[in-house]
């Protein structure tokens, strides 16, 4: 039928499609800086893309004398480590409970009402709580993510374990499956592509924390980077650092997608 639903764009004009809005964006960016700089040639609010390349090359050719680093590759080494700490275990808790919480009754019971009331309490309200216990150190801000994340996966993956069909369950238990191996072999491969999909939907959120604990305290981090030069309004510091993290969050998340896709090729089948 004529209808504009059944119209699906080729992989060319897909392509050109999603790139119009970028460009467009990038073209507003251009014009409104242009203006702003014809007015004041000293405006820092929006620098212009030869004032962030000359601003960039500094971050990178120009050793920090506080650290003795180069600026841009320390602050995103202390970030990522801070995020993969904290992803990971965040990912194995989620693992580990939600197929725990989510496969025995007497444990969903138990700890699903725990579980629902931790996922709802915003993780920034309880940042101060977590300085004040686990100190101003690197574990207050692995604990904050994994405060923020874990819940989410766990709620998630015991999501996922309740729509396994039941008649799988069944037919297991009537060839003899202990519930070991029900886990391991029913419940399991079933569960890891949906954790690689919870842990892609956490990294906003991650990366959230990160930034939020690192601007309060840290001696490096991408975000503590542009918390300290917002002091001077050098947007031609910020800008560039804030695509730098969105550059890292879309290759974590394509790494993580390829990764599903190659792992577990048949669940793309399934969900198609």
């Amino acid at each position: 039928m004529r209808r504009i639903i059944n119209y699906t764009p080729s992989p060319g004009a897909r392509v050109v499609l999603g790139t119009l809005p970028i460009g467009f964006v990038l073209l507003a960016y251009v014009v409104a800086s242009d203006a702003r700089l014809a007015v004041d040639a000293a405006d820092k609010l929006m620098p212009s893309f030869s004032g962030m390349a000359a601003a960039m090359q500094r971050m990178v050719g120009q050793v920090d004398v506080a650290t003795g680093q180069i600026p841009l590759w320390y602050d995103t080494w202390q970030s990522l480590a801070r995020l993969g700490v904290g992803l990971g275990i965040s990912a194995t808790i989620g693992l580990l409970a939600g197929i725990a919480i989510g496969f025995i009754p007497f444990l969903r019971a138990l700890f699903e009402p725990l579980i629902a009331i931790l996922s709802l309490i915003p993780p920034l309200a309880v940042l101060p709580i977590l300085f004040i216990v686990f100190g101003l150190g690197e574990l207050s801000k692995a604990v904050l993510i994994i405060f923020g994340v874990a819940p989410f996966i766990v709620r998630d993956i015991v999501l996922k374990v309740g729509q396994i069909p039941r008649e799988q369950i069944v037919k297991a238990q009537t060839l003899g499956a202990s519930t070991w191996q029900m886990i391991t072999g029913v419940v399991l491969p079933q569960v890891l592509p949906r954790l690689i999909d919870s842990v892609r939907l956490s990294l906003g959120g991650a990366w959230l924390f990160v930034i939020a604990a690192e601007a309060i305290t840290a001696n490096g981090g991408l975000g503590y980077r542009i918390f300290l030069v917002r002091r001077y309004l050098a947007m031609d510091v910020i800008l560039p650092y804030v695509a730098w993290i969105t550059l890292l969050a879309f290759v974590m998340d394509y790494a993580l997608r390829s990764l599903s896709a190659r792992a577990f090729p048949w669940n793309g089948l399934k969900e198609s």
